[in-house]
């Protein structure tokens, strides 16, 4: 296996369970339509935060890679109305979503890119959703990239399948690749994340809805994979009861594994939640969340996240970015927004 491959989701140090919100979003949500019907945002678009908003558009399901060239590109979940239902995300089963990028030299500041990187049409969610990009290296030293994610061709209490695209220019242009890596008929499997390992296999972490986070291993490059027996991270008596979900799972180069994953206690509250593993196969949980609610950006949930390290002068740093909703809207779903956090140890 390559050293860029084996480097993906491998942190130097265990970033830890202490960290610092920042005071602002790192992507805005894009401010309510004018009238019904309006024509969608342009992907480079940038608003004022004193721009209306009640929900109705959001960004969530962030993941951040770092640039050849320097810098990082952030890749995220647009939700936006469908044709024929106003409400846009306020009424997720009937919205339909885009996957977007921005980038940044710093990790800090954001612009957003022109373009769409991968339609619900192209994906294969016809008018639905195309959510929770995960974007790697092909290996084999190509140069390609490779993007998972979670194609939903209709309400969430219907099938949801893992799917794929490859980048021939460093991630703004993508080809969908032809297939299903991971999909059984009635399942619903969300929010992957992979790991390169040093056999020369990969393994994919993701949610698989009414189980709980499971793992499914790849023989050629993550291309065709097989389920893994057993629950990785399954519910909980508190914070995850109703579930657990999008785990972002770091290699700890000392040895281990450090899981940061999102635990619903109610529909209406979410949390970062933690834990920690020798081999990968077997989690223990943190006790206490590493982000609850309770900021003004994420007063009912913290969600769907990823981990990226960042130089800088005084050695590496950890940044965390996250799915937030600021519990505004009817049953407190709100406006979502991308969140960052930085780790304190």
């Amino acid at each position: 296996m390559s050293e860029i491959a084996m480097q993906v989701h491998t942190a130097a140090e265990d970033p830890g369970t202490a960290w610092t919100r920042d005071p602002r979003p790192a992507i805005e949500a894009p401010p309510d339509p004018e009238t019904e019907g309006a024509p969608d945002p342009a992907p480079e678009a940038r608003w004022p935060a004193s721009a209306p908003r009640t929900g109705i558009r959001g960004a969530v399901a962030p993941n951040v890679v770092a640039l050849p060239e320097g810098g990082y590109r952030l890749y995220y979940t647009q939700i936006l109305p469908r044709r024929g239902f106003p409400a846009g995300a306020n009424d997720y089963d009937n919205s339909t979503t885009r996957i977007l990028s921005a980038h940044s030299a710093d990790a800090l500041s954001w612009t957003p890119d022109p373009g769409v990187r991968l339609g619900p049409r192209e994906g294969g969610a016809g008018e639905f959703r195309v959510v929770s990009p995960e974007v790697v290296p092909v290996p084999g030293g190509s140069g390609l990239l490779r993007m998972y994610y979670e194609c939903f061709p209709g309400p969430r209490s219907g099938p949801a399948t893992l799917r794929s695209a490859v980048s021939e220019d460093g991630g703004l242009h993508w080809r969908v690749e032809e297939g299903v890596r991971l999909g059984e008929p009635g399942a619903s499997y969300n929010a992957p994340r992979l790991l390169y390992l040093e056999d020369g296999r990969c393994r994919l972490y993701c949610s698989q809805r009414g189980v709980g986070i499971i793992s499914a291993l790849s023989p050629d490059g993550g291309l065709t994979f097989h389920q893994e027996p057993g629950v990785r991270v399954g519910r909980g008596p508190r914070y995850d009861a109703l579930n657990a979900f999008a785990p972002e799972v770091l290699r700890i180069q000392g040895g281990g594994y450090r899981m940061y994953y999102s635990g619903y206690s109610a529909p209406n509250r979410a949390q970062v939640l933690s834990a920690v593993s020798e081999d990968g196969l077997m989690w223990r949980k943190e006790e206490e969340p590493v982000i609850a609610p309770g900021g003004r950006w994420d007063r009912a949930k913290c969600s769907e996240m990823c981990v990226i390290a960042v130089a800088g002068d005084s050695g590496w740093r950890y940044r965390m970015f996250y799915e937030a909703c600021d519990g505004t809207a009817v049953d407190e779903r709100g406006v979502w927004r991308i969140m960052g956090a930085t780790a304190e140890a």
